[in-house]
Parts: C-alpha cells; sequence; structure tokens
C-alpha cells in the first residue's frame, strides 16, 4: 500500500474569501509546497486553466496537479448542462493527469456567504435523494468513461454535510460516485471518521486531512456563525496542530486497515497573516507522513 501527500492552495489564498491571502503569489505558494516536501497540489481559482500552461507552470516547481474542486449544480441545472459545464474542467484534469475530479453539489450553498448562518443551508429532502442519486451516478458514469474517477466532497453549507447525509448519498448512487473523506468537515458537522471510513471503505477514492480547534467550532456553534466566519477566525489548521482535536494516527490506521492507496491531501484553510502557510504546510507533512508511515503505508512520489 502506497499513498502521495499533496496540498491545497488554500493555506495561501481562499477562493471564496480573496482578502485572505489575495496579495500572496501563486509563485510563493508552489514554491512552498515544493519546498515542505509535497509532491503535488490541488488546482486553485488563481491557477492556470489551459492545460500546456499549467504543465509547464507546476513542472518548474516539481508538482503533480492532484485534482480540482468543481462546484456543482446538477440539482438546479440537471444532467446534460452539468455536463456541458464540466467538460472543460474534466478535460484539463485529464490532460495533466490527475485521477480524481473532486465534486460537490453547490445548489443553494451558504458555504460562500459569510452574512448566512449555517443552520440556514440547503437540504434534501429524504424523498429526494433517490432521484439525486440516479442522476448523479449518471454524471459520475460520464466522467468515469472519460478517463477520471468522481470524488464526491460532502461539505459544510451543502446539502451533504452530515454523516447521515452522506450514508444516504452513498445508499443511492452507484459504484462510480466514490467518496471524498474529509477530516475536518466530517468532525465539524459531529460525524465519526472511524465509522465512516469503515462503512463506505471501498468507495473512499480521495482523502482531505484538515485539523478542527475544538474551542473555536465550539464558540461558532452556541452563536450560530457562517462557515466563512469559522473559517477566518481559525475553526481549521493543519494535522499535528496541538490546538487540533483530530487524532491522524488513528487516521492513518484506517486508511491501511481498508487499503487505501490514492492522494491524502493537506488542506486546512486559514488566514495566512495569522497562520503562516510554509510553517503550517510543513507541520501538516511531517504530521501526516510520519502518521502514514507509522500504520504501514508507504509515502511515495
Amino acid at each position: 500500500m502506497a499513498v502521495r501527500l499533496g496540498i491545497a492552495p488554500i493555506g495561501w489564498s481562499n477562493d471564496d474569501l480573496p482578502e485572505l491571502g489575495g496579495d500572496i503569489p501563486l509563485a510563493q505558494c508552489l514554491a512552498e509546497a515544493a519546498l515542505a516536501g509535497y509532491s503535488g497540489i490541488e488546482k486553485g481559482a488563481r491557477f492556470p486553466s489551459e492545460a500546456e500552461s499549467l504543465r509547464l507552470l507546476l513542472e518548474r516547481y516539481g508538482l503533480k496537479l492532484v485534482t480540482g474542486w468543481f462546484s456543482g449544480r446538477l440539482l438546479e441545472l440537471g444532467l446534460k448542462p452539468e455536463q456541458e459545464r464540466l467538460k472543460p474542467h474534466l478535460d484539463l484534469l485529464r490532460a495533466l493527469g490527475a485521477p480524481v475530479l473532486v465534486y460537490a453539489e453547490t445548489t443553494g450553498t451558504v458555504q460562500n456567504r459569510r452574512e448566512v448562518p449555517l443552520s440556514q443551508r440547503p437540504r434534501l429532502p429524504a424523498e429526494a435523494f433517490a432521484d439525486y442519486g440516479r442522476t448523479l451516478t449518471a454524471l459520475a458514469d460520464w466522467v468515469h468513461a472519460r478517463g477520471c474517477a468522481m470524488a464526491y466532497h460532502h461539505h459544510m453549507g451543502t446539502i451533504i454535510e452530515t454523516e447521515e447525509e452522506i450514508d444516504r448519498l452513498m445508499e443511492n448512487t452507484g459504484a462510480s460516485v466514490g467518496l471524498l473523506l474529509d477530516t475536518g468537515h466530517l468532525t465539524f458537522a459531529s460525524g465519526s471518521i472511524p465509522r465512516l471510513v469503515r462503512r463506505w471503505a471501498n468507495r473512499i477514492n480521495h482523502v482531505h486531512c484538515k485539523n478542527i480547534r475544538p474551542a473555536v467550532l465550539e464558540a461558532l456553534r452556541r452563536r450560530d456563525g457562517s462557515f466563512l466566519d469559522g473559517v477566518i477566525e481559525g475553526v481549521f489548521t493543519v494535522p499535528g496542530d496541538a490546538e487540533g482535536c483530530i487524532d491522524f494516527h488513528e487516521v492513518a490506521r484506517l486508511l491501511a486497515e481498508i487499503g487505501y492507496d490514492g492522494w491524502v491531501v493537506v488542506e486546512a484553510e486559514q488566514d495566512p497573516a495569522r497562520a503562516n502557510p510554509f510553517e503550517m504546510a510543513v507541520l501538516g507533512f511531517h504530521s501526516l507522513q510520519s502518521a502514514l508511515r507509522r500504520a504501514g503505508l508507504s509515502v511515495v512520489r
């Protein structure tokens, strides 16, 4: 079993909150990600969207393209329009050799609206999961036929947030709909990492490792704050941070238990003025690498 360690650029600059790291050059992000030890990086909004330009840029820093987020509107638009929206992004990922496409349903999302509390997020009625699951499976089949796998991202502020909603989504979709395990979002939503990993072991095809500062989370819950309020206040951090509450040695043991062999990505959106991106990247890399190796997983480039 072997895994690769990647990072998301969101620790340097935030696509939903340009004031967080908007002055940090992309070149700094890429150079520091490589210097910290990562072999790959996920695509951010400031990255080139033309395949050859992106390839040359990443090669300059010795980085591979891990994947890229796609803000889905399948629930709103239906299958054919969503395929048209998705095609350029999918083509870019395939041209760069990225193995998975990160897909999140963002119809009605409040994840990018600082003025809207998380309690007002959209919810999918129980009776609607079957139809949505069929359509999502058709979309994932289409993605798979074009040489990429879909990794569905459960995310705070969207229709798939809680462990129960993740279970229902997986129960109503086919095998082509992979599951992105996000340790931070699952913990934020009061879910159980061990239970979810063991239940959906055969569907997990991508992993985001972010940590949670429980004191910040509790304060946010008490006042029913927004997702972006939580980001600004530091609800997320990286593996290895003493202020975090997630046991990444347990996470690593679980990944070894299920035979996981994909990318493991540090993704912890923070204010770079308060949490130095390079220092956080180094801390996350060494903490995860140590945990994964102790669990018996090989970390390769």
